[in-house]
């Protein structure tokens, strides 16, 4: 990966990582995702813009928000966030992806403080249920993972579409390839010269960067039924809202702890795997990090304000 092509760069910027309980350190669940050169966001806990003016986000590319279920710490944030665009004087429209019922929620909100946005908000119901395609561009799609939690909540699949091929600058020469033909062969066409002789694609060309992935899994109890949807993924963001030893409160709250996203990440063989949605009670993180590194050695822990490259 070169500095010089950010195209080619896939980034997650953690602007908050707590759970249902703000605390100093970790504001509560909102993440940025740059990929293709698109900006996607991930829930939108209380504090979100203010995370974002810490961390200098331009915004001027975030067309699309993906709420994973209707609890406060994930979407009290969205308010505000609108409110903001509009005094930004942003035009265009604002897609936000959810399970049915945040856009009722929603719009008392945006009738009494929203009433003259020069943007549309438009609202797209997610079925937490599937695992489906819910979004797709000319270089990006996303997928829904539904998820085991108290209400409705899914996770999503963020896959980057294969790139072309990329073609061999002195073979355009060699076999003097008109202009016109480079994108056909860089989408795998043979070249035929003006002998009439077949030159073969892979004598052209060299394979493209492995399209990247990126799940995220957050709110959710342990659970086996998402692991072939996320196996072998580039990075993994699973919650951790509690250590081991709370694992019976774990099970009843429906949350997971450090071991068991760990187990996850194992199991789907993912490549790396960040933890977060700390529960208030743990000051210092450093215990839930070994926990689950004992499990699962390429283990990052979830620091808002934070910027993961992969």
């Amino acid at each position: 990966m070169t500095k010089s092509d950010n195209r080619l760069k896939t980034t997650l910027t953690i602007l908050g990582c707590g759970s249902a309980l703000p605390t100093k350190s970790n504001f509560p669940t909102s993440q940025i995702l740059e990929m293709r050169d698109k900006q996607f966001m991930i829930d939108c806990g209380e504090g979100t813009q203010i995370r974002m003016r810490q961390m200098n986000v331009k915004t001027n590319r975030l067309g699309h928000i993906f709420i994973s279920h209707l609890h406060g710490d994930h979407v009290f944030g969205l308010i505000g966030l609108i409110s903001s665009f509009g005094m930004l004087n942003r035009t265009a429209d604002l897609h936000i992806h959810a399970a049915a019922g945040l856009e009722k929620i929603m719009e008392p909100q945006l009738q009494f403080f929203c009433e003259e946005l020069p943007f549309k908000v438009i609202f797209h119901t997610i079925n937490p249920k599937l695992n489906e395609l819910i979004y797709e561009d000319r270089s990006v799609q996303v997928f829904s993972i539904p998820l085991k939690h108290r209400v409705p909540t899914c996770g999503f699949l963020f896959e980057e579409k294969p790139r072309d091929r990329h073609i061999i600058r002195e073979m355009i020469d060699f076999y003097n390839i008109p202009t016109w033909r480079i994108p056909k062969i860089k989408q795998g066409e043979d070249f035929e010269t003006s002998e009439g002789e077949i030159i073969p694609n892979n004598q052209l060309t060299t394979l493209p960067e492995k399209p990247k992935r990126y799940a995220y899994c957050s709110d959710t109890a342990y659970y086996e039924k998402i692991i072939p949807i996320i196996q072998g993924v580039d990075c993994l963001y699973h919650e951790t809202t509690f250590m081991n030893d709370e694992r019976v409160r774990a099970k009843t709250t429906q949350h997971s702890t450090a071991e068991q996203a760990a187990t996850i990440a194992l199991k789907a063989g993912v490549k790396q795997l960040i933890i977060g949605h700390y529960s208030a009670r743990y000051s210092n993180k450093n215990g839930m990090l070994h926990e689950a590194k004992s499990v699962f050695d390429n283990t990052l822990m979830g620091e808002d304000l934070t910027v993961y490259e992969f």
